[in-house]
């Protein structure tokens, strides 16, 4: 006998004992059929040795008979939102249901770990060599495995500021301006945000939620007055993100909300914030789906009404386990589905485009910027002009993306360090800044669907009547975006 036979008795006799003592699924495998795996699982467990981990989506056939009555736990605010925004769906409330704990509990034993859970999509993410995989595979309840996606982000260097350019008084700008904005007065002005400051709107009563890869230094002066509801650490599994090195959410979160008058002023700085780390720096693999989806659905249960995301899932990483352009149609990947369901119970997705840069022949997305109704932030110079690294669409199934455009060269970002900031370049940062015109549309328009929101936005930029696949729609216009005349939703007789 095999040593990888003898290593895999054990496990299958331990699925078996499993198998007799959960419920009967309300939708299982025939007998003697194991559950089918994805090519790339296919690829990667043969290039694995015997003791490396995969990670692995594990997606069930149901959600078990005891748990039919057990709703998604949300917030009263979260329900609220569904209420005024969501989306009627008839499988939403199959979504909402809890996991089968006995499935979990099936899986748990045969895996190495247990990295995430997730109701949307009726699945686990795990850790597991080769064999537990086989093992994996012949549980009933199991409806299929797939690996869990990876990619590299592109970096994103942050150069800092001139301590002429850095310091209290350094407008450089006009005076009409209603707040001294510094050296950040052209990032926002560009999208004309500082004329809905002086109309009283800094987002108030709005809740945006940042992913992002580390939170380091909330201590920052531009955070002195944020309002931060909830933190949550994916990577690390704990409730904090201040104990997180990288400092790129420290930098994303100041363009969106931060406040420190004659240095950054964001455009949503009154908004409360919900912050996630879903990205681990430290790995050779950092950006990984399964950490984005968990935040999604956490968020959304804490009332969250946007989403900001500047990170992307496209660059391949061996062995072959993420997406190409071809894959970017706004329903493959699972960030994107993950995006889409969060819109359905009404948030907004914001997402970067990507640095992709230009191609002739093909999209140049990140997921889930592709997704259908994900507004995807692209990225121009302070001039307007399409900033070369920006990604570009159409999507695969020939959507027009990047939805919109905002300033992503040299933006002004809180840095690492105490009472410094910096200049960086990326739709990392004009993704912030478009969330941030996003909280003020819904701070002014608080009952606006998903839908109406997208099409406040959309149909106000700069070249609604002609979008194309480099700028989208074009530059956002913050103004013309909440005073927009929407036309009446269709209600069906």
């Amino acid at each position: 006998m095999s040593v990888s036979v003898r290593r895999l008795i054990p496990h299958l006799f331990l699925a078996f004992a499993l198998a007799a003592a959960v419920p009967a699924p309300l939708w299982a495998m025939p007998d003697g059929a194991t559950a089918p795996r994805s090519a790339w699982l296919a690829v990667a467990a043969r290039q694995a040795r015997a003791t490396d981990r995969l990670t692995v989506w594990v997606y069930f056939t149901d959600k078990g008979a005891e748990t039919s009555a057990d709703a998604s736990p949300v917030s009263p605010r979260a329900a609220s939102r569904r209420t005024r925004r969501g989306t009627a769906s008839v499988s939403r409330a199959f979504e909402d249901r809890a996991l089968a704990p006995a499935y979990v509990a099936g899986v748990r034993a045969l895996v190495s770990r247990v990295r995430h859970t997730t109701r949307w999509l009726n699945a686990v993410s795990v850790e597991a060599t080769p064999s537990q995989i086989d093992a994996l595979a012949a549980l009933p309840f199991v409806a299929r495995l797939d690996v869990v996606r990876r990619a590299r982000r592109v970096e994103e260097p942050v150069v800092s500021l001139p301590a002429e350019r850095s310091g209290v008084g350094a407008r450089g700008a006009s005076d009409d301006a209603p707040l001294d904005y510094g050296p950040g007065l052209d990032q926002v002005r560009q999208i004309r945000v500082p004329e809905l400051h002086a109309r009283g709107l800094h987002g108030e009563g709005v809740v945006v939620a940042v992913f992002d890869s580390g939170f380091p230094n909330l201590s920052h002066e531009a955070f002195a007055s944020m309002t931060i509801a909830g933190e949550r650490d994916f990577v690390r599994g704990v409730d904090t993100v201040r104990e997180s090195s990288d400092a790129h959410g420290t930098n994303t979160l100041s363009a969106l909300g931060g406040f420190a008058p004659g240095r950054l002023i964001g455009p949503a700085y009154a908004a409360t914030f919900l912050l996630a780390v879903t990205e681990d720096v430290a790995s050779e693999t950092p950006i990984e789906e399964d950490h984005w989806t968990a935040a999604a659905e956490w968020a959304e249960a804490l009332g969250a009404d946007v989403i900001s995301s500047s990170l992307g899932y496209a660059a391949f990483d061996q062995p072959y386990t993420s997406y190409t352009d071809r894959d970017m149609d706004g329903q493959t990947a699972v960030t994107t589905r993950a995006a889409a369901l969060a819109a359905e119970r009404g948030v907004v997705v914001v997402n970067s485009a990507g640095n992709e840069g230009f191609d002739t022949d093909r999209n140049t997305l990140v997921a889930p910027a592709d997704g259908v109704r994900v507004l995807t932030a692209g990225a121009v110079t302070r001039a307007g002009t399409r900033a070369a690294f920006s990604s570009v669409g159409p999507s695969a199934d020939g959507r027009i993306k990047p939805d919109v455009v905002a300033m992503g060269v040299n933006v002004t970002v809180a840095r690492h360090f105490e009472h410094v900031y910096g200049v960086a370049s990326g739709t990392s940062f004009s993704c912030p800044l478009t969330s941030g015109v996003v909280a003020l549309v819904l701070q002014a328009h608080p009952d606006y669907t998903v839908d109406q929101v997208l099409e406040a936005v959309r149909g106000t930029a700069s070249q609604t009547g002609a979008p194309d696949r480099l700028l989208g729609w074009g530059l956002l216009d913050a103004v013309a975006a909440v005073d927009a005349v929407l036309t009446p939703p269709v209600v069906p007789r």
